[in-house]
């Protein structure tokens, strides 16, 4: 009877563990799932009230101001009357007068002593010649705003007998030296609009320098033949000066 009781007891005692082991197991699983969640919950936001030790506020973003670009002058598309300049005329050409009108004055330079065929009269028979005012030294803003004094070039068109651009079959050449360089050079008329239908234009280098009569520009046609005299022109290194124009007008 007493062997019975101790095996009985001892059944007991084993269950007993077994209910407190697996209490105890059920409350390690619920406190581990605990921790997990309060885990995530900080890692999802470390500002949770759960976290005892929260991560430093960070200081709003600065916002830099947006720039709006200045919109450039629509200039003319095309020149529609004959450009003329008066050698002697301290204010900008009219409209009609075949330059964009620009906000500020530029002096007008007379024809370089230089150059070939002025006035626009017929020499050496070729079919065209200097355009009456040509060479003038203006500043490029107009053109180029962007590269102010960091530019210089040559520009103009070419003219028919009736006044119309000659936008298609004649070529520029620009030879002779700047600075001991040699240059040689060449464009087709129609490729510059902004001066005109037949624009063209010749970039000389990235500042203005001054020459004396170094520097030639000639009119060919697609065979390479000559449709002008030379003109030879000064350049000047200031930078109300840096732009050229140099127009020929058909004279026969």
């Amino acid at each position: 009877m007493d062997t019975w009781d101790y095996t009985d007891r001892t059944q007991q005692n084993k269950k007993g563990l077994a209910i407190i082991w697996n209490l105890l197991t059920v409350i390690m699983l619920l406190s581990t799932l605990c921790v997990v969640v309060v885990f995530l919950m900080i890692f999802i936001n470390p500002y949770s009230s759960f976290n005892l030790f929260p991560p430093a506020t960070l200081p709003p973003a600065l916002e830099f101001p947006t720039s709006t670009p200045t919109p450039r002058a629509v200039l003319p598309p095309t020149w529609t009357a004959e450009p003329s300049l008066s050698p002697t005329s301290t204010t900008p050409a009219s409209p009609t007068s075949g330059f964009p009108p620009t906000e500020t004055a530029f002096p007008l330079l007379t024809p370089s002593e230089t150059a070939q065929g002025t006035g626009g009269q017929p020499t050496g028979g070729k079919p065209f010649a200097l355009n009456s005012g040509s060479p003038v030294a203006i500043s490029s803003v107009a053109f180029h705003p962007e590269a102010g004094c960091n530019w210089m070039g040559v520009a103009g068109q070419a003219l028919n007998l009736s006044g119309a651009p000659v936008s298609t079959g004649v070529v520029i050449q620009l030879g002779g030296t700047l600075e001991g360089v040699a240059k040689q050079i060449t464009s087709l008329t129609g490729t510059a609009r902004q001066y005109g239908e037949a624009g063209y234009e010749i970039v000389l280098g990235n500042k203005p320098v001054s020459s004396k009569g170094t520097l030639w520009i000639q009119l060919l046609d697609q065979a390479g033949l000559p449709m002008s005299e030379r003109v030879y022109f000064d350049t000047y290194e200031e930078c109300d000066k840096n732009l050229i124009f140099i127009n020929f007008r058909q004279v026969r």
